[in-house]
């Protein structure tokens, strides 16, 4: 009797949330290389290692393109996106932009966006982030879920930025028609704001998957959340 084929690897790309970056998913990473994975976690311009490049200029279009041009220069293909909060904007323009290259797309407590619709117009929190910005255009930050631990909220609160105002602004538009590649939703059961994207995803007949986490599992439950991701794309090759 033949033993089971080992599990393939897998090419993991994150788009990450508001005010956050790269590094948010830093406990994924060893979880991603043990298992054989690869992951990339590019951040915005503007954000993180890249908040020296923070200007009023910069848009959706600018953040969808910092991720296309992850794909293009590593060569990447064959790729999981996940998108992570504001990353489902983010993620959809990417899948929409790169369609070749990417073999799913996976919303992680994510918004989903409608062509011809803003963030702002998805969340109704225009007034209320305007009115809060720095300068007119630096939104600041909302605070983490009540259940992260005070070490991750220190080191969290050292590393989030203010977020440039364009990206919540800008309409999201579809360049070549709508997507047809296959798209999961993680539900993550402890924040309830995304309950009507994950009820749309089922709608739509995507696979929604519930996680008793709240917001940031990549930073609460990173295990759980690896195993999780890994169960999806291993069980569609099934």
């Amino acid at each position: 009797m033949s033993a089971d084929p080992a599990p393939q690897p897998i090419t993991f790309v994150v788009m990450h949330g508001a005010w956050s970056s790269g590094w948010a998913w830093k406990k994924m990473h060893p979880l991603m290389q043990t298992r054989g994975h690869r992951l990339f976690t590019p951040s915005y311009t503007g954000l993180g290692e890249r908040a020296h490049l923070a200007h009023p200029n910069v848009d959706l279009d600018t953040h969808i393109t910092d991720v296309v041009n992850v794909l293009v220069y590593e060569d990447l293909r064959d790729v999981v996106l996940v998108a992570h909060s504001y990353g489902g904007v983010v993620g959809t323009g990417v899948a929409d932009r790169a369609r070749d290259r990417i073999r799913r797309l996976v919303y992680l407590d994510a918004f989903v966006p409608e062509d011809g619709k803003s963030f702002f117009d998805l969340t109704g929190q225009g007034e209320q982030m305007r009115a809060a910005a720095v300068d007119g255009w630096r939104v600041p930050p909302n605070p983490p879920p009540p259940d992260t631990s005070p070490g991750d909220v220190q080191w969290v609160a050292t590393r989030r930025l203010h977020h440039p105002i364009k990206t919540l602004e800008q309409v999201f538009t579809l360049t070549k028609g709508p997507l047809t590649l296959p798209r999961d939703y993680i539900l993550c059961t402890k924040s309830n704001a995304f309950d009507p994207y994950a009820a749309r995803a089922a709608a739509a007949g995507w696979s929604v998957h519930r996680l008793d986490a709240s917001h940031n599992p990549h930073i609460t439950m990173p295990d759980q959340l690896m195993t999780l991701l890994e169960r999806i794309v291993q069980g569609s090759r099934a």
